[in-house]
């Protein structure tokens, strides 16, 4: 089967064939020795990609800016409370005109119920690729980064266990998009997926439904829990993440009462004694350290959280690559 890439949207891995994701996991491996070993790989020389960020980023947006420079190009960070957006102006028009000055187009819009649509808005009038820097359902760049990293560690993903897991956090408001788009994929890879969360913290049913049917046809397995205890038990791979209430709670209020009455959803030295002996910790960073997880264990032998964020750098490399300058 021949895969053509040059110009291909990635708003969610679903709509990537397996093919294809494995042709993006080879490049970023293939850059990730390259700059290991200081190689030049031009492969984008003078071409532009604009970043668009509704909201903050330290990984995501750097990610893109040192992949961008180190294949050869060069991107606009925009901060769309500076552009017409912020006056008004459609995705149509801002589309069209941006993506007749440069080669990609890469939008970060987590606002519940708005971002995904904004973005696919974008794709439909766009002469250019666009890139999911994140939006309220989805974050393929994230997703890409932790398969590497799952694949850097057990080299064979074949009924390695994986537990996404809800933690308690306060810091901020969290989206589903992050464990939604793990849950998705990991499935694909043949792994057992455990879902666990405190209930009213539930995904969509549609995602449990695909996820489920990815593990059908993948030979892979998803269940869902609701007892931590349960999720942390004999699992390779531990991913302790908060993702807000959005089924229940539509508010913007980070604190409420559901919240409250799950702290001690948190992954702690006690809770990591449970799982294998060579499991890995994970986290997509920035973790709320104390609430999510103890300083103990994001920093103890467990953690591969620094690859796993360092991988963010190879794998938005790939994305670009592939989708501004690969096989039409």
């Amino acid at each position: 089967m021949q895969t053509g890439f040059r110009g291909k949207h990635l708003i969610s891995l679903q709509e990537w064939t397996k093919e294809e994701i494995d042709t993006l996991l080879d490049v970023s491996f293939d850059l990730k020795k390259k700059f290991a070993m200081r190689e030049r790989t031009p492969i984008l020389q003078d071409e532009t990609v604009f970043l668009m960020f509704f909201e903050q980023s330290t990984r995501t947006r750097n990610s893109m800016e040192a992949g961008i420079t180190q294949l050869g190009g060069h991107a606009h960070f925009l901060d769309t409370s500076n552009m017409q957006i912020a006056h008004g102006e459609s995705a149509k028009d801002t589309a069209v005109i941006l993506s007749s000055f440069g080669h990609a187009i890469a939008c970060r819009n987590c606002f519940w119920e708005q971002g995904n649509k904004y973005l696919r808005e974008l794709a439909r009038w766009s002469r250019a690729p666009i890139i999911n820097m994140q939006c309220d359902l989805y974050h393929p760049l994230q997703g890409l980064a932790d398969l590497m990293t799952i694949q850097e560690k057990f080299r064979n993903t074949e009924r390695v266990k994986v537990s996404i897991i809800w933690a308690y956090a306060t810091s901020h408001k969290k989206p589903i998009s992050v464990p939604l788009s793990q849950a998705l994929l990991f499935p694909r890879y043949a792994m057992d997926v455990t879902l666990a969360y405190p209930k009213g913290y539930e995904l969509p049913d549609w995602a449990i439904e695909q996820a489920k049917q990815n593990a059908e046809e993948n030979g892979g397995s998803f269940r869902i829990t609701h007892d931590q205890e349960e999720a942390y038990r004999n699992a390779d791979v531990v991913i302790p993440k908060n993702w807000g209430s959005w089924v229940t709670n539509q508010s913007d209020a980070v604190v409420d009462d559901l919240l409250e009455a799950n702290r001690h959803w948190k992954c702690t030295e006690e809770l990591m004694s449970l799982t294998s002996k060579n499991s890995i910790y994970m986290h997509a960073l920035p973790a709320d350290r104390q609430n999510e997880v103890d300083d103990s264990v994001i920093d103890g032998p467990h953690s591969v959280v620094y690859d796993e964020a360092e991988n963010r750098l190879h794998t938005s490399k790939a994305v670009m690559a592939l989708t501004m300058g690969g096989r039409a």
